[in-house]
Parts: C-alpha cells; structure tokens; sequence
C-alpha cells in the first residue's frame, strides 16, 4: 500500500509541477503575443478603465475623460478641440493615438515604468498608476490668434523661442474635433469617414507633416550660402546679374516681379526678392555647397521629432545646373514644412544656431511629481553668428523698407521675408503666400519669437495672393502677441 501512496504522491507531484511550469509559460513567455491577440478584450477593458492623463496649456488642461459606464469606460473629451488638435492629436477606442496622445501614451495612460518609485513590482503585481500629466510648451493666446488669422483659409503656423526653441504655436487650418473619434460605435465610424472624405484635409497636421515648396522665403537659406562660402563679400555691392536671368544651359529666362533688381545687391534681392540674383547666387555657390547649406537648416533630415514625426524637408542632391537656379529661390523639387521654415527664421534670430524645437515642457504624474524635464539641446549651427547679422540687417530692411511692411510692429525690431511659392503642373496652381520672421524689444538683445506661415487660400484670386499681403499680417499678429504676453 505505501508503494502505491508514494507514486500516487509522486505523480501528483509531477502534476502539480506540471501546472506551475504551464502558468509560468502563460503568463510570462505567452503574455505579450496574448496581449497583442485581438480576440483579447482584457488590454482594451484594462485602459479604458481608469481615466486618462490630461494635456496642458498654460498649465490649463485641454483634454479631460468621460465616464460613459460601458465596457470601455473612460471616453477622450477635449476643450477646444479643433484649436489644438494639431498640437494634441486624437485618443480614439477605435482608431488609436496620434501626436501628443500617441507619444507621450505611457504617461498619459498609467503605463510607463517612470510613474512608479518600484517599475518591477509593478510589474509583478499588475498595478497600474493614474495617468500622468503633460505640460506643454504652447501659449494659448499665440495659438488662438494664429487659429483666428487662418480662419476661413487653408494653411498653417509655427511659432518658435528662438534661444530655446520651446513651441509657442502649432496651427493648421482646416481643423477638426478630436472628440468625434474618441469612442466607437456609428458616430466614431462615421465622423471618421467624413472627415477623411472631405478634399479639404482637416485631420493633415499642415505644421509638422505637410511640405510646400518655400518660394522666396527660401532666398535665406540661399543668402546664408553665399555669405558663408564665399561668393558673396559684400552684401551691398551691385551683383552683376542681368534681368532677366537667362538659366544656364537653357533659353528660359528668369524673370523678377519687383522692380530694380538688374545688377541689384544681395540686400536689395532680399529686401524686395529678386529671382534673378538669388537664382545666380545658388549657381555660383554650387549644388555641394547648396545642399551642405540646406543641411545645415534642417533640410533633408527624416529623424526630427518635437516628439511627434515631423515630415522631411527636401533640396534635391541630384540637380542639373538650371534646376539648381530654381531650387535656389524655393522652387522645382524645393519642399519645406513650415515648422523648418520657422526654424530657418530662428536661426538667423539665434546668431546662427538652431535650439532643437519641442512641444513638451514636461511630464509629471497624477500627484504632480516630475517625471522628465526636457533640458534645451542644440539641433544645428545653420551659420556663423557674423553671417546671421548680416541676414538680421536685411531681413529688418525687408519689413521696414522692403516687400514685408505689412509685418512691422510699432517699437518693435522686426526681420522678415515674404514669399510666393508656384506650384502644380506649369505652374498653374494658386500660388502659397509664406512669411517667415522674428521680431524682438529695442531693449532686448535676443529675439522672443520666430514664426512662420504658410497660407494656401485656394479661393482667393491669383493676383491676390503674395507673402506680403496674405500671410505677412497674420505673422504680425502672432509676433505681437509673443512680445505682449511675456
């Protein structure tokens, strides 16, 4: 009989083991492929259950949760939603996260390790903290203002620190309200396919992932090459470019919309943005030099993140030498975001170098402990600080004497350059209207803020349409605003 017991024992035992090697595999070695099943409700019903982190501005939340007692209890709810959707994104139960919502998602969700004092324990025990906070670096009034600007139009605005390189404002026009996708059922499927039927766009975040070709707002970039290479010693001496500009290796002759621009300056070509002389200048300074200067801006780098994916800005590394000409004033394959072209007026307003933009001032948990910081880091060094006063003196010319006058401040130093960017086959496209600048106190010796706007304004007439009359007030607007609400 006590044979019998023992193997008995023995064989429970080895059962008993058995489950416990089996539990072990499950929920250690199978858990994330079980988690990332979709027939498992469990994740789903896990982060809905409790609310979610808040996004500030201002130190005021834009976003909240709603209680909707389903399943999936807590429900995304934003203030203001279609004023900073571009900034927030949207946290939707059906359709997922975007921008803020999707990369700061661990804090915002409970689920980052940083939340907690003890990570492993947390681990362990499926515990899992009150979503965290995040502070953004977005002051309220420049981007109601810059909403307001392009109401009514196609376009977009970035606004910039240029000593630090904190996002003031990030607005795109059209817009949408992130609540309409929050949930699911019929009215998130719905707002979902309505709002990516309409030709307008409203959810393309216009800032951060739509291109443009920059037109003459580019002839900065063009001007800190020549300066920096060489070809151009003196800025106020007569060019010797011919208008119009015959393309080399062709018989297109470039013409210039203002006048005076035959043999004209490099300060007269930024102040009143002469194709002719920055055309030549590109030419002279050479595709390497070109791309290398683009480069230095930002241009042609896919890794920029402010935390969310900003869209690569492109100059073309394969150009025949009259494609470079019209590359050099913004034009052929030149594209730009106009968060880049902010960061190309930054630059000059920052003696040349660029502060690594970003949106996100920090992260805290639910009882308002800090969780991260960000601490200012340097992006590039687009020129040397002697380059970017010279470029501060012309771009100022270009507000108070030139083709930017809509932009200029009473009492307030303000740099500027206008453009009209072509575009669509042959150019028959309603041209952008762009304005990049920076404005800053007598007093002060830096800048407070850089900006940039783009507006597409497909309904307003062709001739209408130019940097200096569409987008150069709303820039004006912003950049007061910045100096007033310091």
């Amino acid at each position: 009989m006590i044979p019998c017991i023992r193997r008995a024992a023995a064989l429970c035992l080895l059962l008993l083991a058995a489950l416990l090697v089996n539990a072990v595999r499950v929920q250690l070695v199978d858990a994330p492929e079980l988690d990332r099943n979709p027939a498992n409700r469990r994740p789903a019903l896990a982060r809905y259950a409790e609310p979610r982190g808040d996004i500030l501005v201002g130190g005021r939340p834009v976003t909240g949760s709603r209680d909707t007692g389903g399943r999936l209890r807590h429900e995304r709810t934003y203030t203001d939603g279609p004023l900073y959707a571009p900034v927030t994104g949207y946290a939707s139960q059906t359709y997922g996260t975007t921008l803020l919502e999707h990369t700061e998602d661990g804090i915002l969700a409970g689920t980052s390790a940083m939340l907690t004092a003890l990570p492993l324990w947390r681990d362990l025990s499926r515990f899992r903290p009150p979503g965290g906070t995040v502070h953004t670096t977005v002051r309220e009034q420049l981007q109601r203002i810059a909403y307001e600007g392009l109401r009514g139009k196609r376009g977009a605005v970035a606004a910039l620190d240029p000593s630090d390189g904190r996002i003031l404002a990030l607005v795109t026009s059209p817009s949408y309200d992130p609540s309409v996708l929050s949930g699911t059922g019929k009215a998130a499927s719905g707002a979902w396919a309505r709002l990516n039927a309409r030709t307008d766009q409203p959810m393309l975040n216009r800032a951060l992932r739509q291109t443009y070709p920059p037109g003459s707002t580019f002839k900065i970039v063009t001007a800190a090459a020549a300066l920096e290479s060489g070809a151009v010693e003196d800025p106020d001496a007569p060019s010797g470019v011919p208008e119009p500009y015959l393309l080399p290796g062709t018989r297109t002759r470039l013409p210039n919309e203002a006048a005076g621009c035959g043999d004209a300056s490099l300060a007269y070509a930024v102040r009143w943005s002469c194709n002719t002389v920055m055309a030549q200048l590109g030419v002279r300074v050479g595709l390497a030099g070109m791309r290398e200067a683009a480069g230095r801006f930002g241009f042609n780098d896919a890794s920029l993140r402010v935390p969310s994916a900003v869209a690569r800005s492109n100059f073309d590394d394969d150009l025949t030498v009259d494609r470079l000409a019209l590359s050099s004033i913004g034009q052929y394959d030149t594209r730009a975001t106009p968060l880049q072209m902010a960061m190309v007026a930054a630059a000059v307003a920052h003696e040349g170098e660029i502060a690594h933009p970003y949106l996100v001032e920090r992260t805290t948990t639910a009882d308002g402990d800090t969780v991260r910081r960000h601490v200012r880091t340097s992006y590039r060094r687009a020129m040397s600080p002697s380059t970017a006063r010279v470029l501060q003196r012309l771009m100022v010319e270009a507000v108070e004497r030139g083709s930017g006058k809509r932009a200029a401040i009473p009492g307030v130093v303000v740099g500027g350059k206008t453009g009209t960017a072509q575009h669509g086959m042959d150019n028959i496209g309603t041209p952008y209207a762009w304005f990049i600048g920076w404005a800053k106190r007598p007093d002060e010796v830096r800048p407070a803020v850089a900006v940039a706007v783009v507006v597409e304004d497909a309904a307003a007439k062709r001739q209408d349409i130019s940097g200096g009359g569409s987008a150069a007030p709303i820039a004006r607007a912003v950049m007061a605003a910045a100096l007033g609400d310091r």
